[in-house]
């Protein structure tokens, strides 16, 4: 059985070599997805070698130019993760990307082992659909910025799911472990960042479970800046706890031909999602003012 440890790991846990959090699928123990974040302060910059993996660079807070191979965009970025949406960029493998920052700000840079080399570009913000998914204390806002029908790349998924506080998001548990026709094998990462109350941090907890042929099995309380590996298994619910609303970047990717999201429920609590049409949505969402439905 996997133990807890090696599927959470705490905030600063993987910090090094100049990033606050980094994990590599050698250091995860799977073949395909990683995550990288770098806080930079005002004038501060950051260069990297892509190599084997093609990466997303998504502005958390604050805005940076972004220079793959010689070319040059700019990021808006925005205030924080609850403020809405962001545009971003995507630079392919065997690149160089150098990040920087004249007022300062926190950049994840999603990445996924990729074949093809694909062109670096940028997407607006206002390409970036953003979904409502659920109803009731299942309500959660879905920003698809880089969904497999969403964003053309080789292998990496990546999507934001912000959760309001006390509401449940990735329920009813879902798995993608297996090459089938109804579903898709991905690893998958978990970053969160709590909204703090007025007393201090917040907090928030994750399910991750099995079964007898391929157990794991972990319920743990997350903090900001926590991640939480997925490398098989039913994984939900990600509670908010009350008080608190939840955001979280998932990262995706493995090693199917074709690069899709298709997930079965588990099947002792699939029949949640047929209660959804009667209740209503969260009237807090979506986070920042931004439609949903929007592109």
């Amino acid at each position: 059985m996997s133990h807890p440890g090696s599927l959470h790991r705490p905030a600063g846990s993987t910090s090094g070599d100049g990033w606050s959090l980094s994990i590599t699928p050698q250091e995860a123990g799977w073949g395909f997805s990683g995550l990288r974040i770098v806080e930079l302060g005002p004038g501060e910059a950051r260069t990297f070698e892509t190599g084997d993996d093609e990466v997303v660079v998504l502005p958390l807070a604050g805005g940076c130019r972004v220079t793959c191979d010689g070319e040059t965009l700019d990021l808006a970025g925005r205030a924080g993760v609850f403020a809405g949406p962001t545009d971003f960029a995507y630079a392919p493998r065997d690149s160089r990307v150098r990040v920087e920052t004249r007022a300062g700000g926190r950049f994840a840079i999603p990445t996924a082992r990729a074949r093809r080399h694909l062109p670096f570009r940028h997407v607006a913000v206002s390409d970036v659909a953003v979904e409502l998914r659920g109803a009731g204390a299942c309500s959660r806002e879905v920003r698809n910025f880089a969904a497999a029908d969403a964003f053309e790349a080789d292998r990496l998924i990546a999507v934001e799911v912000l959760t309001p506080s006390g509401n449940w998001g990735s329920y009813p548990p879902h798995k993608h472990d297996e090459e089938r026709p109804d579903e898709s094998a991905l690893e998958e990462i978990y970053y969160y960042e709590i909204a703090p109350g007025p007393a201090g941090p917040g907090i928030a907890y994750q399910r991750v479970y099995g079964s007898p042929e391929r157990p794991i099995d972990l319920i743990t309380e997350v903090n900001n800046g926590d991640l939480v590996l997925v490398p098989h298994g039913w994984h939900g619910p990600t509670m908010a706890v009350p008080g608190y609303d939840l955001y979280y970047l998932n990262v995706m990717a493995g090693p199917g031909v074709e690069r899709t999201w298709r997930i079965t429920d588990d099947p002792a609590h699939a029949w949640i999602r047929e209660t959804w049409p009667a209740t209503p949505v969260d009237p807090r969402l979506p986070f920042g003012g931004r439609r949903a439905g929007s592109a």
